[in-house]
């Protein structure tokens, strides 16, 4: 595949070397990180290789990728590693996707606290999940949920909402028996609403009396827990957004899903139309409107669109991928051999076998790690291309 005509990273190179010095102390050092990951990767600064065709011998030079989770020329690798890992874990069941999505005042102050809000919409997500899944009145069984975070809408705004993969159906309360959901119907989206949001307020009001939250701007007065208080009032009343979808078509059409959904970052190369003397055009989708009207382009200043980007930078360790119930990765191996017993007689006695010829197979027919782009050979590394020793030193706010 060829490279795309616009990247990110030639947004940042052209434009953020100015941007990043006129925001001298407002931007953080994970968002440095990434600005300076994005621009380096795939080129000489982070070293590379000599590659030579086995066939044609031709020569090809490779240049390191930067592996920043949020540089769009990394994660299609990455989500390839991580679906390869979850092949083992698809179950012959339906699976639904649900969305919990946070009100835009809550989102407003999720920016400035995100280990704290993020992190709380991650398990009170879960937690709704497992919780009306429980009661006998609607499934009755313990279930497991993968859940991932996104941060933005198709225009980069800062849109906090986690997408849930989930396994129609879950374990008895004594682990021996396999509750199916209704087919097409996984819980009524209403009450995991209501339950949703009573439990978010719940959990942010304590998180707030123990002064875990911060405010800055036009919320600095939220500190004060009256106000913080009245602030809340209104969105105990308006409806909080949790949407299903319809069941996935089969376990392929689940890995399809997330392979486009786990390692998504905020714009993909592929949406980028322009840049120009106008700014930066890339394509974005309008939920508000139907049809063809959808699709549309949006053109932004460097500058806003470069901001826009970086709000979605994540803070140094946290993960947007996380596993729940079953699925929880203490768990997980043992209570998917109990399910696949459960639905499939034997399938437990002789997992193990085929597990292990399944990868003894797998490593045989293994694919070459590089291959010719003339005539499809495989290709030898035969030289090693050092990195920058620069780019080793501590970054610094304007040279990064």
């Amino acid at each position: 595949m060829g490279r795309p005509a616009l990247e990110v990273a030639d947004i940042f190179r052209a434009h953020g070397p100015a941007w990043r010095e006129a925001q001298h102390g407002h931007l953080s050092l994970a968002q440095l990180k990434v600005m300076s990951a994005i621009t380096q990767c795939r080129t000489a600064a982070l070293g590379g290789h000599v590659l030579r065709c086995e066939g044609c011998r031709a020569d090809q030079v490779s240049y390191n990728s930067c592996r920043n989770r949020h540089c769009p020329k990394c994660q299609s690798a990455a989500a390839q590693r991580w679906l390869d890992a979850r092949q083992a874990d698809l179950l012959p069941v339906e699976y639904y996707h649900v969305v919990f999505t946070l009100p835009a005042p809550l989102a407003d102050i999720a920016y400035t606290n995100k280990v704290a809000i993020y992190g709380l919409l991650f398990d009170v997500a879960a937690e709704v999940l497992q919780t009306i899944a429980t009661d006998p009145k609607h499934l009755g069984a313990r279930i497991g949920a993968t859940l991932v975070l996104h941060t933005w809408g198709s225009a980069l705004t800062h849109h906090p909402h986690v997408h849930g993969i989930v396994p129609g159906g879950g374990l008895s309360a004594d682990g021996g028996r396999w509750v199916a959901c209704r087919p097409g119907f996984f819980l009524p989206v209403r009450v995991l609403s209501r339950l949703f949001r009573r439990r978010f307020l719940e959990e942010l009001k304590q998180l707030h009396l123990a002064g875990k939250l911060r405010f800055f701007g036009e919320h600095e007065g939220l500190a004060d827990a009256q106000v913080f208080k009245r602030w809340l009032a209104p969105m105990r009343k308006c409806e909080w957004v949790v949407y299903a979808k319809r069941p996935f078509a089969g376990p392929e059409a689940v890995l399809a899903y997330l392979s486009r959904y786990t390692h998504r970052v905020a714009i993909s190369n592929s949406r980028l139309l322009a840049l120009d003397e106008r700014g930066v055009t890339f394509r974005w989708k309008d939920y508000r409107a139907k049809g063809r009207t959808r699709h549309k382009a949006m053109t932004l200043a460097p500058d806003e669109f470069m901001r826009r980007f970086l709000l979605h930078v994540l803070p140094s360790g946290f993960h947007r991928i996380r596993h729940y119930g079953l699925l929880a990765n203490g768990n997980r191996r043992h209570n998917l051999a109990t399910i696949r017993s459960l639905l499939v007689p034997h399938a437990s006695t002789t997992s193990a076998g085929c597990d292990e010829a399944q990868a003894n197979t797998e490593q045989a027919a293994a694919p070459p790690t590089f291959v010719c782009r003339h005539c499809g050979k495989p290709m030898l590394i035969v030289r090693l291309l050092e990195p920058d020793p620069a780019i080793r030193a501590p970054p610094h706010r304007f040279a990064v």
